[in-house]
């Protein structure tokens, strides 16, 4: 195991195992830590108007998201310990997986928590081709969260 000195979370990784590029075999998450659980996000903005139509516009977007969320909670990106990805088409993110990288860094620089990609048939947003959930592990002492407005209530 080696330690993250900034989230303070141990990389767990089996004997004998390579070490793997861009994401996390596993992580060990000490007692006291506050988590924060991100809602699926995609590629949109806070007006809720999409970013663009390309996959890596949408991904990038989604995973800036996600960071300003954990970010709103008094965190920060190398605070998340999960990604879960659905993609209505694997092979966009394949085929730009160079792309697609180049924009993870800018998000989240070299900040590899564990991920998980999940083809599925649609998403609820007809123009979404990404979204992403998080959870953030945030270290004791880390700031409060801002405070937002009440959000709405379904059906209002």
């Amino acid at each position: 195991m080696c330690m993250d000195d900034s989230a303070l979370v141990e990389a767990v990784l089996p004997e004998g195992w390579p070490r793997p590029r861009g994401y996390s075999q596993g992580l060990r998450i000490p007692a006291g830590h506050d988590l924060v659980v991100v809602a699926g996000q995609v590629g949109w903005d806070q007006n809720e108007r999409f970013v663009g139509h390309s996959f890596v516009e949408q991904f990038e977007q989604a995973l800036s998201n996600c960071v300003r969320i954990v970010e709103a909670a008094g965190g920060r990106a190398e605070h998340i310990v999960r990604l879960t990805m659905y993609c209505r088409d694997r092979h966009e993110y394949l085929y730009g997986l160079k792309d697609v990288g180049a924009a993870y860094r800018r998000v989240m620089g070299q900040h590899y928590p564990v991920m998980a990609l999940v083809e599925v048939r649609a998403l609820v947003e007809d123009a979404a081709l990404i979204e992403i959930e998080a959870t953030a592990a945030l270290p004791p002492g880390s700031p409060p969260p801002l405070r937002a407005a009440a959000p709405a209530r379904g059906g209002e």
